[in-house]
């Protein structure tokens, strides 16, 4: 089929020329046109006549086939690539992947070849009615008229025709009909006419809007957190229905060897492993699978670490999904994400299923009747079932990790679903050494440095550290090194970094008024001493009055390692923490608000000790639910009498320290008077600067890492396996042994 021409926009008639030389009539703008078929015939129509003459010099017209030596227009598609353009950057290099630019230049490519076909035409020459009687009709080369009623006559680019204005289409077939009489053609001679309507394709061109926008918003939902870029299974829209759970595999470099500080918790995961890849050793004694495992702790203590280790190091498949991807804006869309990550879990059992942060779908229910609310519900209640009810699976172990086990649902920890609740607390001094270990294997230290020694000795200046905080350290030690241009990492460099982990950025540039900075020095002075002439009080590290962070002075302290407490140790801690306000109100007769982190301290724990821990007299052996900073306001458990005698009590214990605090530093001013002094001088004290003004500390402490550990068996943490844990992943270990030799 040939292509068809476009005519002009006015009120004409159109006598149009095609590729041999055939003509047509079109009108514009509403009113009839004709378009007159010649004797070779429109391709349109399929009617084929006898051959066309040359015209005369006046008209022009576009060569035929055999003029052209083919078989008719043909297109010709050229491949360019970045050698055809230097400017373009190589493949592979473009703001989006390759498939993605294809698709672009396919379509701008498409909506700039529509552009130009419907826009950029040649208007064609005009004729009037004599003309077209005298060169075309006499001359007996129309065969057909076709009265086409449109408001535009679409050409093909390319085509030559010519048009005229028929008026009326009732005067154009009279003076046709008068025409062909005089010209003597008669009966079938005459020229047949018919009647057509055809669009002006203002309707494709007004949907033009609304399909670019469909096309935006397909595109958005794609690319969107519901579609195929988020590297999920969910595939846009229509899929968001499927789990975004991944099925991790053997590129993780994370393994139990990196894992420290939580020795018991690596045992317990490793059974399940083992229980896996091993069933008939359990088997044999009746035992069953446990159905799944909840690590709960702190933050940064290891808990997504542990997952990521069991990944690394299991030749089973591991599934991992985050607890917040299982609601969405749609409704069912949570129940249906739990429905197929768990069947993806059965197509690959024996696997093991990690969800991250399960407290986002795992909270209590009844605690509200809103929307979201109850969609956290439903999605609660098919995990609940896909864990232990008739769908439950086999040999699909699911671990959950979360901080918040407190807000966690009843029937979500139960034996049969979650049969262990793993805690992996804060380490110890021992597993303090044992990550240290892990993460100065691969720093590069000074050469008269030893890497356990090290370990220990940091470990002993770290109490209450998680592994996420040592590993902080550790890097911050490097970043500190790197910063001064040095060639390794120096003890130097991991003091400052511990200093900058605890007490925030050194800011030595921050300008302190005279009166200000002799008030910092006299108030750190106060807790340095009172906690120097304290028994229970914890020992003195480092004093400095440079700001760092949020505060004006920095105080380094060691405390002990103990888990219970004498009140007489809590009241020892409460003196220190005033004894900067004392010290302000000795020495210059006015306090400050310097000491507010101070009293919030003391405040906390003396309340602590009356409402919880039972240590008040008057009030007897209760104890009642604290409400801390940042929790909901709920009803106290107690009445108003009670409330008030806890006030009486909070402030008495608070007096008592206050006044114990001020006779410890008139007994000892000269002593605070030296340390201020000091302070004003060099700015840092050291624990050698404290023993040189006050004299040793007149109570026995523990500051080396054998100190610390002595009487706890070895110096250092537990790493044996049990017996049948033991060759547990010997095909990995081959495994990984041929790797290395090849």
């Amino acid at each position: 089929m040939q292509p068809r021409a476009r005519g002009v926009a006015s009120e004409d008639c159109v006598f149009l020329l095609g590729p041999s030389g055939q003509g047509m009539l079109g009108p514009v703008l509403g009113r009839p046109h004709l378009r007159v078929q010649g004797a070779n015939g429109w391709r349109l129509v399929g009617q084929y006549g006898r051959s066309v003459p040359r015209l005369s010099a006046g008209c022009q017209h576009a060569p035929s086939q055999a003029e052209s030596g083919g078989p008719g227009p043909a297109a010709q598609v050229q491949v360019l690539t970045s050698h055809s353009f230097p400017f373009l950057p190589p493949q592979g290099e473009f703001p989006w992947d390759d498939k993605n630019f294809c698709y672009l230049v396919v379509m701008g490519a498409g909506a700039a070849v529509g552009f130009l076909y419907f826009f950029w035409q040649d208007p064609g020459r005009e004729i009037n009615w004599k003309h077209f009687v005298h060169y075309y009709l006499a001359r007996g080369l129309v065969r057909k008229c076709r009265l086409c009623l449109c408001v535009r006559e679409w050409l093909s680019p390319g085509s030559l025709y010519v048009w005229f204005n028929i008026g009326s289409v009732d005067t154009f077939e009279r003076n046709l009909e008068t025409a062909q009489l005089e010209l003597g053609m008669e009966g079938s001679q005459q020229v047949a006419v018919f009647y057509t309507r055809e669009s002006d394709g203002t309707f494709l061109m007004s949907m033009v809007p609304i399909l670019l926008l469909v096309g935006f918003l397909l595109f958005t939902l794609r690319r969107g957190p519901m579609g195929a870029g988020r590297g999920g299974r969910g595939g846009g829209l229509f899929s968001v229905g499927k789990t975004t759970a991944k099925i991790l595999k053997d590129n993780i470099d994370v393994q139990f060897r990196d894992v420290a500080g939580c020795e018991e918790a690596k045992l317990e995961i490793m059974e399940f492993v083992n229980f896996l890849k091993n069933p008939k050793q359990y088997q044999d004694l009746g035992a069953k699978i446990p159905k799944g495992a909840v690590l709960t702790g702190p933050p940064g203590t290891g808990k997504t670490l542990l997952a990521k280790a069991t990944a690394g190091e299991a030749n089973i498949p591991f599934i991992t999904v985050n607890g917040s991807e299982f609601l969405e804006m749609f409704v069912g869309v949570g129940p249906s994400r739990v429905r197929d990550m768990f069947a993806l879990a059965r197509k690959h059992a024996p696997c093991i299923l990690f969800i991250d942060e399960i407290d986002a779908v795992g909270r209590k229910r009844g605690q509200g009747n809103f929307g979201g609310q109850s969609e956290q519900e439903n999605t609660l209640n098919q995990l609940l079932v896909e864990m232990d009810g008739f769908n439950s699976s086999t040999n699909v172990v699911v671990l959950a990790g979360t901080n918040r086990p407190d807000i966690l649902d009843p029937a979500l920890l139960r034996p049969g679903r979650f049969d262990r609740q793993i805690y992996i607390g804060p380490p110890d001094i021992k597993g303090r050494a044992s990550i240290f270990k892990v993460h100065l294997r691969p720093l590069k230290l000074e050469e008269s440095i030893s890497r356990d020694a090290l370990a220990r000795k940091l470990a002993a200046w770290t109490p209450g550290f998680t592994g996420a905080d040592i590993s902080n350290v550790c890097n911050e030690a490097a970043l500190i090194a790197a910063r001064h241009l040095k060639p390794s990492i120096t003890e130097k460099h991991f003091e400052q970094a511990i200093e900058r982990v605890i007490g925030g950025l050194e800011k030595k540039t921050q300008v302190l008024q005279p009166n200000e900075r002799t008030t910092v020095a006299y108030h750190e002075a106060g807790h340095a001493v009172v906690g120097w002439f304290l028994e229970h009080a914890d020992p003195l590290l480092k004093v400095s009055i440079i700001p760092r962070g949020k505060g004006l002075g920095y105080a380094q302290y060691l405390p002990k390692e103990q888990y219970l407490y004498t009140k007489e140790q809590l009241f020892d801690r409460m003196c220190m923490m005033l004894g900067g306000r004392v010290a302000e109100q000795l020495f210059f007769g006015r306090i400050t608000t310097g000491a507010q982190d101070d009293l919030k301290k003391v405040t906390q724990s003396a309340y602590a000790q009356i409402v919880q821990f039972g240590m008040s007299d008057k009030l007897g052996q209760v104890s009642f639910d604290f409400l801390w900073q940042g929790e909901p306001l709920t009803e106290k458990p107690y009445s108003e009498a009670t409330a008030q005698l806890i006030d009486e009590e909070v402030r008495s214990l608070i007096n008592s320290a206050y006044e114990r605090t001020r006779e410890l530093l008139t007994r000892c001013r000269d002593q605070v008077e030296k340390v201020g002094k000091r302070l004003l001088e060099k700015e840092v004290l050291e624990k050698a600067d404290m023993v040189e003004l006050l004299g040793p500390r007149p109570f026995a402490e523990k500051s080396t890492y054998e100190a610390f550990v002595e009487g706890t068996g070895s110096l250092d943490e537990d790493t044996s396996l049990p017996e049948s844990l033991k060759d547990w992943n010997c095909e990995r270990d081959e495994e990984r042994a041929q790797e290395s030799t090849s």
